[in-house]
């Protein structure tokens, strides 16, 4: 691997606020505006200005560009603007650029988004439709053709050789998808509210790709989200305790491809996370016995098995077991499964809320929470921490 010591960022910048809009199937509204509402309750959660804004960071699937959100907002001059590509895996990356810039003194107050209307305008599901030419396009060439055309089929391929490798049944992956749902049922901001799921549910819902089953698989939904970086020193001035950036990492893994690498030694695991994995656990000094909480990205429920063991919460082949024993607190906003999907964005808000101990599932005495973005992409991750 590239890296090979504990880089210098932790501790040097927090999230200070974060806000979203309602989660929905249907807006009724613009991209833009979106971006607009959720950067505007981001910024009066941390009990900051527009003026106060020098900074922004958004995806580069995001068609609300920096400087348009800007204007919207009544934000004035930027020092810093800039984007990460690679879909739901740039959502820590985001939060990572963001306090690359304030620990640089290149930007004070930086404001990470994304917007889109994911069910009632372009749904990523629905696949492959058309494509610039470009290098990734040539590498989705080699599988289009075999019906790989969408996101479900390419992690089904992944998730049907995890079951042959260690003997398990589809059923492995109900543990996720019921406990994603049980925490949403609780979660009034969650599309699921109140909507809980049973195992057998899960074994009874139909199939979308096998061995994937519908209660596999994410939403598709329309909404926005916002979260505010700062120093450490500015956000203890504020209105919200600071969710301290103890580590933040970005990694691709040995013949990475999107969602597709199917020519690696070994499919049954998720390189890219582990690349993220072993630079969040050098950086920060701490280990999986250190976590008290874990937002994993959730797209499809046997990536959430993955990430759990490139983490090292137990070996390979055995999280579904882990899961099933409730051995870490996880996804307790109910996730891209059962809150809402927002490529990742949401549980970011969700991993501030822990740390500042507003949950609606709050883990008693939450100090430290684990976050990921996407999966079979390259990808980020975060470790936040409260402020002392």
């Amino acid at each position: 691997m590239s890296v090979r010591k504990a880089d210098l960022l932790g501790g040097r910048a927090a999230v200070a606020g974060v806000g979203a809009t309602e989660f929905s199937k249907d807006s009724g509204r613009s991209e833009l505006t979106l971006a607009a509402e959720a950067v505007r309750a981001a910024l009066d959660d941390a009990g900051l200005s527009p003026a106060d804004v020098d900074g922004m960071v958004s995806f580069t699937m995001d068609t609300s560009p920096e400087i348009t959100v800007a204007q919207a907002t009544g934000i004035g001059e930027l020092s810093f603007f800039s984007r990460v590509h690679y879909g739901g895996g740039a959502a820590c990356a985001t939060v990572q650029q963001a306090a690359l810039a304030i620990a640089a003194g290149v930007a004070e107050v930086v404001v990470c988004y994304r917007a889109f209307n994911e069910r009632s305008g372009r749904r990523f599901g629905s696949g492959v439709q058309r494509r610039e030419p470009s290098a990734e396009g040539a590498a989705l060439g080699w599988y289009l053709p075999f019906g790989l055309l969408t996101p479900a089929s390419w992690v089904a391929m992944t998730a049907q050789r995890y079951l042959h490798a260690y003997g398990l049944t589809p059923e492995a992956f109900g543990h996720v998808a019921v406990t994603g749902r049980r925490h949403a049922a609780r979660n009034p901001a969650a599309y699921f509210h109140g909507r809980p799921i049973t195992l057998a549910d899960h074994a009874a819902s139909r199939w979308i790709v096998e061995p994937l089953r519908l209660l596999d698989c994410c939403q598709e939904t329309d909404g926005g989200q916002a979260i505010v970086v700062t120093s450490v020193e500015r956000a203890r001035e504020l209105r919200r305790p600071p969710a301290v950036i103890v580590a933040a990492a970005q990694g691709a893994g040995r013949a990475q491809e999107q969602m597709t690498s199917y020519y690696r030694d070994d499919l049954t695991g998720l390189p890219e996370m582990g690349v993220v994995a072993r630079q969040l656990w050098r950086t920060s000094g701490l280990a999986p016995a250190d976590v008290d909480v874990a937002i994993l990205y959730d797209h499809f429920t046997p990536f959430v098995l993955m990430q759990l063991e490139e983490f090292g919460f137990c070996k390979p082949g055995e999280a579904a077991d882990f899961v099933a024993a409730a051995g870490l607190p996880l996804n307790t906003h109910g996730g891209q499964l059962g809150e809402a999907y927002l490529h990742g964005m949401n549980g970011i808000a969700e991993a501030v809320r822990q740390i500042r101990g507003t949950s609606v599932n709050q883990v008693a005495g939450a100090v430290t929470a684990l976050v990921t973005a996407g999966t079979g992409v390259p990808t980020s991750g975060l470790i936040l921490g409260s402020d002392g």
